[in-house]
């Protein structure tokens, strides 16, 4: 038996374990889970467990028989909102054919996959990430509202600021996760949030970013909240975005943020965050987040905040553009393949700015909608060659769906809204 496999088994005897539940992410970026008992985990490692891909959307088309989760156990985590006594631990899980491979909707591998390319060179990634969000109200029926928690603004404090303790409490529980929360504050909106939490390998790091997400909404439904990650939940205040801050390490040594070989990795991002903003800003209403003057709209970077994508300080790189509806797996892998690209290519790092943009500089926009965004990938070599193609496609066919039922729709707003609140 696997060494740590043994490690998780005698966890689960030490520690009064009941239930194991089994998570992954779909391609749509909603996390998924099964719960078995504890006593039957032994056989899951090595069968796995089968789940049926035909019952939602967030599964690519498959033509090879069942799909099963096969739990990571190196990914334990004991849930502490769930009873001490007959406790739950969570394992992240690979989606895998009855014969070992991997599903090409499996986008945790997809990751794996991109960090073993950038391996072969010599090189990782550590990321870290800024998420906001938004507390609402619940109605008198416990439903979400559209009512947030309070009218605080940008670094206000209590008793304005209502998310203090709620804040306080999401970072005492994601310690206890395994996260290291960096600190907290209340962002512009009303009921705005933010939370930042520490670098991790890239794989890490997007389980944290799912770990985050449930972490959230179940302290903050226990509180009598509902969290919302909708990149525009609220049609005229700010919009909600994932900075991804992304380091680029030689073997154990970070490298610095002057040096020739990140100038080349990020110069191979900035290339291609056009072709990739369908999986950083997923959702109709993600172009909502951009009509805002604050928010990132030009390919370009520079030191300070303008209105570009990417800023580069004296320690970091901060992607700015993505919002927290994405699949992170999917998102990190495009970035770790379009940074590996630019060191490949020896690219060179242009289109540095020194002033907000606007049409009048000629410089590339971020797609608008989600149309540009999808003809972009449509388009795009270098997407179709880092994603499998059946779960290309069925991305494609889902979010020219989406389109159609928005532009059916009398109030897109009103509508995307109303879809995906209490959901996202």
């Amino acid at each position: 038996m696997n060494q740590t496999i043994r490690e998780v088994m005698d966890f689960i005897q030490e520690n009064d374990v009941k239930f194991v539940k089994l998570t992954f992410c779909d391609i749509l970026g909603n996390l998924k889970n099964i719960s078995v008992l504890a006593s039957e985990i032994e056989d899951v490692f090595e069968k796995g467990i089968s789940i049926d891909a035909e019952a939602f959307d967030g599964i690519a088309s498959y033509d090879k028989g069942d799909i099963r989760l096969f739990p990571d156990p190196s990914t334990i985590q004991v849930l502490p909102w769930r009873p001490q006594h007959g406790s739950v631990i969570r394992l992240y899980s690979n989606l895998k054919y009855p014969d070992g491979t991997v599903a090409e909707c499996d986008s945790r591998s997809l990751l794996q996959q991109a960090e073993k390319e950038l391996k072969k060179l010599g090189y990782k990634c550590t990321i870290g990430s800024d998420c906001e969000f938004y507390l609402f109200e619940l109605d008198e029926k416990g439903q979400p509202t559209n009512i947030p928690f309070d009218r605080a603004g940008y670094l206000d404090v209590a008793p304005l600021d209502k998310g203090e303790n709620v804040r306080r409490e999401i970072c005492f529980t994601l310690e206890r996760l395994g996260l290291k929360p960096t600190s907290s504050h209340h962002e512009k909106g009303p009921g705005q949030n933010e939370i930042r939490f520490n670098y991790n390998d890239a794989l890490k790091a997007a389980d944290d970013v799912m770990t985050f997400k449930t972490t959230v909404k179940s302290i903050s439904a226990s509180n009598g909240l509902y969290a919302s990650f909708l990149p525009k939940p609220l049609k005229d205040k700010e919009g909600s975005g994932l900075k991804i801050n992304i380091s680029l390490l030689k073997g154990l040594e970070i490298c610095d943020i002057d040096s020739v070989e990140v100038k080349s990795f990020l110069a191979g991002i900035l290339n291609r965050l056009r072709e990739i903003a369908l999986f950083m800003n997923p959702m109709p209403n993600s172009y909502e987040r951009f009509q805002s003057e604050s928010s990132p709209k030009y390919v370009a970077w520079a030191s300070q905040r303008f209105n570009q994508v990417i800023k580069i300080g004296k320690y970091k790189a901060t992607i700015n553009s993505a919002d927290p509806s994405c699949n992170p797996y999917i998102v990190y892998a495009l970035l770790l393949m379009a940074g590996l690209e630019g060191l490949k290519q020896n690219m060179v790092l242009e289109n540095k700015i020194e002033h907000k943009l606007d049409e009048s500089d000629g410089a590339l926009s971020l797609p608008q909608d989600l149309h540009e965004a999808i003809e972009l990938a449509e388009n795009s070599e270098f997407v179709k060659s880092v994603l499998p193609d059946s779960l290309f496609k069925q991305i494609i066919a889902y979010k020219k769906k989406e389109i159609e039922d928005v532009e059916s729709s009398g109030d897109k707003h009103k509508y995307l809204t109303e879809r995906y609140f209490g959901r996202v």
